[in-house]
């Protein structure tokens, strides 16, 4: 079998092991992602029962934040098809979420014999994650123009999980601390790169692709890497015509407006730079680890059109 499909099956085991139908039926509605976290596993690690059981807590950890996410952000579409909290509301997604991340604490606790240190590395990540939630929020209340505040937010929300999976597979891999920390970079920046690319994606993909409305980000307050550029290459009135958009819905002439004012900057080109700079620096962290596999995950991440 797959190895893929041996990690939704042990995911799948988990909630079955709960006893629980509602939590089964729900959990029906989940849309599979890209299981980037876990190919990070795979081929770090390696396949074997760690590495499947390592995966799977680390992906009902990623669903569950999903969950949280679509509700704070109020979104009712997730990969082309209905949100949990649009199918079953708000209160039954954050409770599934509750209940995801719960059942993954516990089955992480299997590794403390063996790998005492991956409960740690993997919990501390979910702290983050939801400190940079949190940031995310606070920084969706106005127009954010700070581009360092913007990169730390999406350190802790982004990259923090990415980041610690890359470093606790290293320790199942048995990589000297040495070689783990150069694995932790190279998941850092992957995390960072990723949500870069994805912000500008969010822009300049079509929505067939995104499986949601272009420009859709700024709609609902968030004032990405692109937007953060954008803002500082305008004149004073055309940057007030833009934070009048913020967080609004955006008429097809404003809309227009701003992808012509994207077109005629350098905001998209300079985000690309440094999400692909930051690839660079995390392909360079591992360069002597013989892990050609990871550099083409990087690659492929950087240059992805959805």
């Amino acid at each position: 079998m797959e190895a893929l499909e041996q990690i939704k099956e042990r995911m799948q085991s988990f909630l079955e092991a709960l006893d629980s139908p509602l939590t089964l039926e729900l959990s029906k509605h989940l849309q599979s992602g890209k299981m980037l976290r876990s190919k990070l596993v795979l081929n770090i690690a390696g396949v074997s029962e760690e590495s499947i059981l390592l995966c799977a807590v680390v992906e009902m950890i990623q669903s569950a934040s999903l969950l949280h996410d679509d509700v704070i952000d109020n979104s009712l579409m997730r990969r082309s098809k209905p949100s949990i909290n649009a199918i079953a509301g708000d209160k039954n997604a954050i409770m599934l979420g509750d209940v995801f991340y719960s059942k993954a604490f516990c089955e992480l606790v299997a590794f403390h014999k063996e790998y005492p240190q991956i409960p740690h590395i993997i919990a501390d990540s979910v702290v983050r994650l939801a400190l940079g939630e949190i940031e995310d929020v606070y920084l969706s209340q106005s127009f954010n123009t700070d581009e360092k505040k913007y990169l730390a937010m999406i350190e802790k929300k982004t990259a923090a999980l990415i980041e610690s999976t890359a470093f606790a597979a290293a320790l199942l891999a048995k990589k000297s601390p040495q070689d783990a920390k150069k694995f932790r970079n190279y998941g850092r920046n992957l995390g960072i790169a990723f949500q870069i690319i994805d912000d500008i994606l969010d822009i300049t993909a079509t929505q067939e692709k995104l499986g949601k409305p272009i420009l859709n980000d700024f709609k609902e307050g968030k004032t990405t890497l692109p937007y953060i550029y954008l803002y500082h290459s305008l004149q004073e009135q055309d940057k007030e015509r833009l934070k009048k958009s913020f967080k609004q819905e955006i008429s097809q002439d404003e809309m227009v407006w701003i992808l012509q004012q994207f077109q005629q900057s350098d905001a998209i080109k300079r985000s690309f730079r440094l999400a692909k700079n930051l690839g660079e620096a995390g392909m360079q962290s591992i360069s002597d680890q013989s892990c050609n596999k990871l550099i083409a995950i990087m690659q492929e991440m950087i240059d992805r059109d959805f």
